[in-house]
């Protein structure tokens, strides 16, 4: 029995790479002055800050449950007995509710639904290993247990350039926006108990990125890691960050990736991220 791999946008997966290992990708959505669009489909990331740059802050939603269902029914006419669904956190998101609501509709095809607690490429790297793993002819049972044993060694870590986007979405009370602001403080994020909360304060971007590469390197001499850095519409920084790190940390093998319209709506353009794991 095939197993397939779902996933949702927000792991912001290259294309070519999901066709070359056939992960099946659900968009979320964005609003902008009244018009919704898929992310990954209708608006890519480099359009979508330009769209915003200057206008009011996107509303976000998730997949419908009719858009997991319908890849589901797909799935099961082509053969396969089973899907491994990969979504991001259910902290900020009703998506895995979705996919597992969706499960329950379709008869026919064994759908196990795996919370990552976490979005972005580090959500890719969970996406990336199941896909690897099926084609290898893995169990869905086998694919969720290795996705659990990731959990304990990966980590993520983001850096919002402002506190607006952070404010205005309700991630960030007023106060400590306006705090934050007046200090210029770099706020360092990360997913905890599957929600984005604050890890520490850093006073320049400079010093939150310096931050991020000490907590790397914590981990950095267990074993080998597989990396991404993670930017919001700042591709040059991304890969100067790269080449950094590279020096730093041969024994890392780093790929460069970025925070698409949903997670952009929520961190603001000009953040920041790092997430690793270990191979």
């Amino acid at each position: 029995m095939k197993t397939a791999i779902v996933t949702d946008s927000t792991a912001y997966l290259p294309g070519p790479e999901r066709d070359r290992l056939g992960i099946r990708m659900i968009p979320l959505s964005v609003t902008i002055e009244g018009i919704t669009y898929e992310e990954e489909v209708d608006l890519k990331a480099d359009q979508f800050y330009d769209l915003v740059r200057e206008g009011e802050l996107p509303k976000t939603s998730q997949p419908p449950i009719g858009k997991f269902a319908d890849c589901f029914e797909k799935l099961r006419e082509q053969g396969y007995g089973s899907a491994v669904v990969v979504t991001l956190s259910s902290g900020i998101s009703g998506t895995y509710n979705s996919a597992g609501q969706a499960g329950e509709l379709v008869e026919g095809l064994d759908v196990h639904v795996f919370d990552s607690e976490i979005a972005c490429m580090p959500q890719g790297f969970y996406v990336l290993r199941a896909a690897k793993m099926a084609q290898d002819g893995a169990s869905p049972e086998e694919i969720m247990a290795e996705l659990a044993d990731m959990k304990k060694t990966l980590r993520a870590y983001f850096m919002a350039d402002d506190l607006e986007h952070l404010q205005r979405g309700g991630r960030l009370s007023g106060a400590q926006a306006l705090i934050g602001g007046l200090l210029q403080v770099k706020p360092l994020l990360h997913f905890k108990e599957r929600v984005i909360v604050p890890f520490e304060k850093v006073r320049t971007r400079k010093k939150a990125l310096n931050r991020i590469a000490e907590l790397l390197a914590q981990d950095a001499g267990d074993g080998p890691l597989e990396a991404s850095i993670i930017h919001a519409n700042r591709p040059e920084d991304a890969e100067a960050w790269r080449e950094e790190l590279s020096r730093k940390f041969p024994e890392v093998e780093f790929v460069i990736s970025y925070f698409g319209p949903v997670i952009g709506t929520h961190l603001g353009e000009g953040s920041m991220g790092l997430g690793w794991v270990k191979k």
